[in-house]
């Protein structure tokens, strides 16, 4: 039995997101998702969507590497939000930096000319490993591997104001997870 997997690695690195609603099952009121990339097509670097009433509710994309985020937008990011796939959004450039301890607390922070904020993720519970194929589930045409960290608490400032919202429980499979979560050894495939 062979364990290496058939398919072609396009990217690796981290993904944590962060969803936050004003009630279980209601709206996002703020959707982020933070990238760190080792290696893809586009290069090594990071990148934030995040749409929230802090951005007046439109997307905004916060990278180092404008290249590595449009290859995201045109792949795996434009493939989990179709609204990301809107390469017409434009990039701000930032400069990122992180603290913490995941089995505590993890913060990923960035400034950008105008901007500086903040995603953490506390109160996390047991790690999971997910992967999937691609093409294994209807409309993912992508497949993963990584590890997956609730965070039963998360919040999202921007130059110090407090995205609203909170994280919700949720089930994965009969264990404990999160609305918010780290993802870290994220591995993509196609």
């Amino acid at each position: 039995m062979s364990i290496l997997d058939p398919n072609r690695l396009i990217m690796t690195g981290e993904n944590p997101f962060i969803r936050l609603a004003q009630s279980d099952g209601g709206p996002n009121t703020t959707d982020a998702s933070f990238w760190r990339v080792i290696t893809c097509p586009g290069g090594p670097g990071h990148v934030l969507y995040v749409k929230s009433e802090l951005t007046d509710n439109a997307w905004r994309i916060y990278s180092d590497n404008i290249a590595m985020a449009r290859w995201l937008q045109e792949t795996v990011q434009g493939m989990l939000n179709a609204e990301l796939a809107d390469t017409a959004i434009p990039v701000i450039d930032a400069e990122f930096s992180k603290s913490g301890d995941p089995r505590y607390f993890w913060t990923e922070r960035l400034v950008s000319h105008d901007d500086a904020i903040d995603l953490t993720w506390y109160n996390c519970g047991d790690p999971l490993l997910i992967h999937t194929q691609p093409n294994q589930a209807p409309g993912r045409k992508y497949g993963v591997c990584t590890v997956l960290i609730p965070a039963h608490g998360a919040r999202l400032t921007m130059n110090g104001e407090e995205a609203s919202g909170r994280p919700f429980p949720r089930d994965r499979e009969g264990k404990p997870f999160s609305t918010c979560a780290l993802a870290f050894s994220e591995s993509w495939t196609e």
